[in-house]
């Protein structure tokens, strides 16, 4: 069982890190909200991978919290970039600048 805790959590690390690679790396904003979203399912499986190794359903529950978090951040974050392609006609968040017209 210590060996698939192991196993979970490795993987949960790659996953994030790939995702902080997303964030750093990129500039379109659409892909960094993707790799925001890696990095928080990717901390939701090391909640879960820990709840199963320990037998203990509170951070099963936390994912849940999370989960709703990420999907509200989903949700406004995707607006927020409609509306400045709309306005700009791009989402590369080099080329956007709020305080110029």
């Amino acid at each position: 069982m210590d060996l698939a805790l192991n196993w979970y959590l490795s993987l949960s690390a790659v996953l994030f890190t790939i995702g902080v690679l997303g964030v750093l790396l990129r500039r379109n904003a659409i892909v960094i909200f993707l790799s925001i979203e890696l990095m928080l399912n990717a901390v939701n499986l090391s909640l879960v991978a820990f709840s199963q190794a320990f037998g203990d359903v509170d951070g099963q529950i936390l994912v849940f919290f999370v989960m709703s978090v990420a999907a509200a951040e989903a949700a406004v974050g995707l607006a927020i970039v409609i509306a400045l392609f709309r306005n700009k006609l791009t989402v590369n968040v080099n080329e956007i600048n709020l305080f110029r017209g």
